[in-house]
C-alpha cells in the first residue's frame, strides 16, 4: 500500500524580510566542526556529548581581522594536496579505485597524460549509471541509439577493460566551469547556489586546471573564517524558517524497498543521496551515490536485492569495524534549527544536504517485520569485478531488517523537507547583493533535462569565464542545473 506523504515544508512568508537585519552574534555559533579527514567521517550517535560541544562551544577567535568575502581569490581555498587526475583511456575499475582510496567525490578527465586541460569529470553518479546499465537498468534518452548501450553492457559483464570515456556521460552533471585562481568568490558563490556542484580553478591566462572547488569546500571555509565575513556570520544564529531556507520538493526511498529502486531513484532524478524512510515517512536513515562503492564487487551482488534498511545496517557495520566504533550519521535538522547547527552538521559530516523533520510519528502498525543478526560487512573493495547481469545472476534477497531495529532511527523524525549546499550558499550570495539562479527552479529544470542535454554543456563550460546570465538562460534551456 503505498504510503501517504506529509505535507510539504514551507516556510512562512515573513521570513522574507531582510537577511542582514540583524546584528552579529557570532557566540551562537558552532564551535568549528573536527577536519573531514579524521578518523571518522561521520560523528556518531554514541558520542552526543561531543557532537553538543561543537553546535554550542565556539573556541574565542581574538583578533580576527574582518574581510570582504566578496573579494577573497578562488586560489585561497586550493588544498595543498597533490591534484589526482584520470584519462579518458584511463579503466573504469581504476578511475573507480582512486575515488575510494583517496576518499574523492570526483576526478577530473584530462584527454592524455600530459594535457593540462580537462575535458570533464567522473564521479559516482557516472559509477550508478554504469551499475545500472550492467544490471539492464539503464535508461537511455529516446534519441539515443539502445544498441551501443547494450553493447557496453555486454562487454563489461564479459570482464572486458571499459575507458572512463565511455561512462563519463552517464550520470547526470552540473555544466562543466572553470575559473582563474583570480577570480573573486562573488561569482563563484553565485555560480554554486545557483545549483553548481564543482567548479575547476585553472592558473592565470591559460588553461592547466590546478585545482577544484566544490560547494563543500567553500561551505568548510566559510565556517572556518566566519568571524571574519560580518554578513555572513549574522546569518548563522537565525534559524531555517525564519531565513527562509530548504525545499518541501524532497525525494525519499522507504527503507522496505530494494536497492536496485533506489539508485535507479537517484540516477533518474539526478540527486546523490535519498533519505530512507518508514512507514510513518520518519528519517530512518540516508543513501547516497558515494554508497556504490560497496556495490563494486560481484560477490555484493545480493546487496542490490535486499532492502535499503538491511544495506543500512551493511554499511554501519562496515563503518564500525573501519572506526572501530558504532557510527550513525546524524543528517537531520529541523525548521527551528539555526544555520550554525545546520552548518556545522554539514561540515562534520561532509553531507551534501539535511533533511528537515518534525517530531517522530508513533511506530507503524503494520506487523512487524522479522529482524536479522548483526550485519556482516562487505569483503575489502576490489572495484568492478566481471558483474554478471540480472538475468544471469540468481539473487536471493537477505530476511529483512526493521527500522526500529537500526542505531539513531528514533532520534529523527518526520520528514518534511530538505536543506542543500546550494540553498545555503544561495542564501549567502543573496546576502551580499547576488542574484543566483532560485534553487527551486534549478531542482525543477534537473527533473526535467536529460543527460544527453548535460553532454552539450560540457563542450560550452570549458571556456575560463562565468557569465551568471548564461547560466540563468541555460536552466531554461539546455543546462541542467542540479541541487
Amino acid at each position: 500500500m503505498a504510503d501517504e506523504k506529509p505535507p510539504p515544508y514551507s516556510p512562512p512568508a515573513s521570513s522574507k524580510s531582510s537577511l542582514t537585519s540583524r546584528p552579529s552574534t557570532g557566540s551562537l555559533r558552532a564551535a568549528h566542526p573536527p577536519s573531514p579527514r579524521s578518523s571518522s567521517r561521520h560523528p556518531s550517535v554514541s558520542s552526543q556529548q561531543s557532537m553538543a560541544d561543537i553546535l554550542s562551544s565556539p573556541p574565542k577567535q581574538e583578533g580576527v581581522p574582518l574581510r570582504d568575502w566578496r573579494t577573497v581569490k578562488v586560489g585561497e581555498l586550493l588544498s595543498n594536496r597533490e591534484l589526482l587526475f584520470v584519462d579518458l583511456d584511463t579503466p573504469v575499475e581504476s578511475a573507480c579505485q582512486t575515488l575510494i582510496d583517496n576518499e574523492l567525490s570526483s576526478l577530473p578527465i584530462r584527454s592524455s597524460p600530459n594535457a593540462e586541460s580537462v575535458c570533464g569529470t567522473f564521479d559516482y553518479s557516472d559509477l550508478t549509471a554504469f551499475l545500472l546499465l550492467i544490471m539492464g537498468l539503464y535508461q537511455p534518452d529516446e534519441d539515443e541509439d539502445m544498441s551501443s548501450f547494450e553493447e557496453l553492457a555486454r562487454k563489461a559483464r564479459a570482464g572486458s577493460t571499459i575507458p572512463v570515456k565511455l561512462v563519463k556521460d552517464l550520470g547526470k552533471k552540473d555544466p562543466f566551469i572553470t575559473v582563474p585562481e583570480t577570480e573573486g568568490l562573488a561569482k563563484v558563490v553565485e555560480v554554486f547556489g545557483s545549483g553548481v556542484h564543482r567548479i575547476a580553478v585553472v592558473r592565470e591566462g591559460t588553461n592547466q586546471v590546478i585545482g577544484m572547488i566544490s560547494q563543500l569546500r567553500l561551505i568548510s571555509f566559510f565556517w572556518e573564517h566566519g568571524r571574519s565575513f560580518p554578513t555572513i556570520d549574522q546569518l548563522y544564529p537565525r534559524s531555517l524558517r525564519e531565513l527562509n531556507i530548504g525545499s518541501g520538493e524532497v525525494i525519499s526511498i522507504n527503507g522496505d524497498k530494494k536497492v536496485l529502486d533506489a539508485l535507479e531513484l537517484m540516477n533518474s532524478e539526478g540527486v546523490s543521496s535519498l533519505a530512507v524512510v518508514d512507514n510513518q515517512h520518519n528519517v530512518v536513515g540516508n543513501i547516497s551515490t558515494w554508497d556504490v562503492k560497496y556495490l563494486t564487487r560481484s560477490s555484493s551482488m545480493p546487496l542490490l536485492k535486499s532492502s535499503c534498511l538491511h544495506f543500512l545496517s551493511v554499511i554501519l557495520t562496515d563503518r564500525g569495524l573501519s572506526d572501530g566504533k558504532d557510527s550513525y550519521p546524524v543528517f537531520h535538522v529541523n525548521a527551528q534549527s539555526t544555520l550554525a547547527h545546520t552548518v556545522a552538521k554539514v561540515v562534520a559530516t561532509q553531507a551534501h544536504r539535511m533533511w528537515i523533520v518534525e517530531t517522530p510519528s508513533p511506530a507503524s502498525t503494520a506487523p512487524p517485520t522479522p529482524t536479522i543478526p548483526p550485519a556482516v560487512a562487505v569483503p575489502p573493495i576490489s572495484v568492478l569485478s566481471p558483474l554478471p547481469s540480472s538475468s544471469a545472476f540468481p539473487i536471493t534477497a537477505p530476511p529483512t531488517l526493521t527500522a526500529g531495529a537500526l542505531p539513531g532511527a528514533h532520534l529523527s523524525g518526520r520528514l518534511m523537507g530538505v536543506v542543500s549546499l546550494t540553498d545555503i550558499l544561495n542564501i549567502f550570495a543573496r546576502s551580499a547583493g547576488l542574484t543566483p539562479v532560485d534553487p527551486n527552479e534549478a531542482r525543477r529544470q534537473r527533473r526535467r533535462s536529460s543527460s544527453s542535454s548535460m553532454r552539450t554543456s560540457f563542450d560550452q563550460g570549458s571556456r575560463s569565464s562565468l557569465d551568471l546570465r548564461e547560466l540563468r538562460e541555460s536552466s531554461r534551456s539546455s543546462f541542467e542545473i542540479r541541487r
